[in-house]
């Protein structure tokens, strides 16, 4: 079979439109899975066990199975239940719910870096709670966190391509519905995995930008 550039032209629309959902499904899903990666890691941090130890089996379950099945339970379960989700609902549920407790790990490392001098400093100074992770905590564990973080967001990119198994029809489900309808597949799998390299690559690029602005204005 050899390569069509009136086809690449004929698709080139759907797929576009593909990656707009997918870049949009991968911000929603980050900013989920970095505000509840923090709520996590906060409990599995707390004193209290009745905090602690919900927050670990919870993160435990999640990390240890398959996304895919995450998935299929949102999607194809929780109707037979009395919830329904769109497809792209439920692929933010599912994508941000998942990374969350991968995030979560990374907060907590960056946490526990700070040395136990800045707690004691920050108590001697009579500083409230949100004083001191707001001002004291938080601005010396963030910047060694980004490296990590922003992987995992490239991470959910790259993993949108299974939401295609439920319906949704970001750029993976746009590039096999015009490959299944036209039957040929050289080029819009080609042109997935070209996208998902230059978005990629240009993401990987933004995080090292943003970690050495951090690190500059931390030194």
């Amino acid at each position: 079979m050899n390569w069509s550039w009136d086809f690449v032209a004929q698709i080139m629309p759907a797929l576009l439109q593909g990656l707009l959902v997918t870049v949009e499904i991968t911000l929603v899903s980050s900013v989920v899975a970095l505000a509840l990666g923090l709520v996590f890691a906060v409990a599995k941090m707390s004193p209290v066990d009745g905090i602690r130890r919900p927050a670990v089996v919870v993160t435990e379950g999640i990390r240890r199975t398959p996304l895919l099945v995450q998935l299929y339970f949102l999607f194809y379960v929780l109707p037979d239940l009395g919830v329904l989700l769109s497809p792209f609902l439920a692929g933010v549920i599912g994508l941000g719910l998942h990374y969350a407790t991968y995030t979560s790990e990374v907060y907590r490392a960056g946490i526990l870096n700070v040395s136990a001098g800045q707690w004691e400093a920050a108590r001697a100074c009579n500083l409230t709670q949100r004083q001191t992770w707001t001002e004291i905590i938080l601005p010396q564990a963030i910047p060694p966190m980004i490296p990590p973080l922003g992987n995992y967001v490239i991470a959910m990119f790259k993993e949108t391509p299974i939401l295609s198994a439920i319906t949704v029809m970001d750029l993976m489900g746009e590039a096999l519905a015009q490959a299944n309808f036209n039957y040929r597949y050289l080029e819009p799998i080609t042109l997935v995995a070209a996208g998902f390299l230059i978005v990629s690559l240009c993401s990987a690029a933004l995080i090292k930008f943003l970690e050495n602005r951090l690190n500059l204005r931390a030194a």
